[in-house]
């Protein structure tokens, strides 16, 4: 990758993240606010009780995906960006493109989820 194509990739990784932590609140603050709108009978506390284990299981895999792009952003200040972290070959721009934090190539990513790391 060019320095260009660098910076575009830097830039749009810190607007995902800065998108993902705000899903991240809200999805936090949904989960405070439910029930809180007078007295819940037992099925309002059971529908809340799942809403808020959904939305908190929500905001878990959301907070994966910000580790996953803050581990793109180190790999692209280190100059490894584009580069399988198994196999060490670059990774297709498209699939960096349509996954801009990626850390394995197709064919390393099929095999770990065959086989694990």
């Amino acid at each position: 990758m060019d320095e260009k194509q660098l910076e575009e990739a830097r830039k749009r990784l810190l607007k995902m993240r800065e998108d993902m932590i705000k899903e991240v609140q809200n999805a936090e603050a949904a989960s405070l606010e439910l029930g809180q709108d007078g007295v819940p009978d037992i099925g309002d506390m059971s529908s809340n009780t799942y809403s808020r284990d959904v939305l908190l299981n929500l905001s878990e895999n959301q907070r994966q995906k910000i580790r996953d792009i803050d581990a793109a952003l180190d790999r692209l200040a280190q100059g490894e960006y584009g580069v399988c972290v198994r196999c060490e070959e670059g990774i297709s721009p498209r699939r960096m493109e349509v996954r801009p934090f990626s850390r394995y190539c197709i064919e390393c990513k099929t095999d770990v989820e065959k086989f694990g790391e």
